[in-house]
């Protein structure tokens, strides 16, 4: 689990890419490494690996096919930037909000608006994903827990305050980007729940019943 509040970004050490697999490693920090053990869960641009090797300062992870074709990892090369999270503990301050690490497809930036203290982003509001994506809810864009400003029928925007841009690659993000989401857990289940009631017009009369009794 995570919570969305990435603690660093950086470059890709090296990479080790084969058929349909590849392994990431990343020259940590002193402050990451603490109690930091081989097959702990990591986000990687907000998708969950498992480290796999621990060497001093260098930590290796590895991704299969299916992770490299979903997510933004499979383009990356060496000298690549992305955000590190590493995963949430009991006690922990929840900052975000609760995500799995289990991105569900990539967006590509469309715009990106700079002022003197702001950024505004914008990115394509996938049909399949669009019922998620709503006014003022939560969504994870490279493992960064983050609130939609705006909605539009096939666009979305989020705001970045300094901070945001300073400690994640949200600072260098261009048009053209894919970055990878997930969107928030909580939006999906009822989301999909009321699509079921809906959908299920004796389902929907029992509720209502029962709620009017």
């Amino acid at each position: 689990m995570f919570t969305g509040i990435v603690q660093t970004k950086l470059p890709v050490f090296t990479l080790d890419r084969r058929d349909d697999f590849a392994t990431f490693t990343f020259e940590f920090p002193e402050q990451l490494l603490a109690g930091l053990q081989c097959g702990a869960s990591v986000a990687i641009n907000g998708t969950c690996l498992t480290v796999r090797t621990i060497d001093g300062h260098k930590v290796s992870f590895d991704a299969i096919g299916q992770t490299l074709r979903v997510t933004n990892l499979g383009a990356l090369i060496q000298g690549s930037v992305v955000n590190i999270e590493r995963a949430a503990r009991f006690g922990d301050e929840i900052g975000g909000h609760v995500l799995s690490g289990h991105i569900m497809d990539q967006v590509e930036v469309l715009a990106v608006d700079d002022s003197a203290d702001n950024r505004v982003v914008w990115m394509q509001r996938p049909a399949h994903l669009a019922m998620f994506l709503l006014d003022k809810g939560f969504v994870a864009l490279n493992g960064c827990s983050l609130t939609i400003a705006q909605v539009e029928d096939d666009r979305f925007s989020v705001h970045l305050i300094p901070e945001t841009r300073d400690v994640t690659t949200f600072g260098d993000v261009v048009a053209g980007n894919k970055i990878n989401l997930e969107v928030d857990a909580q939006t999906q289940a009822v989301v999909e729940t009321v699509r079921r009631l809906l959908g299920d017009g004796k389902l929907l009369a029992d509720l209502t019943k029962t709620l009017s009794a």
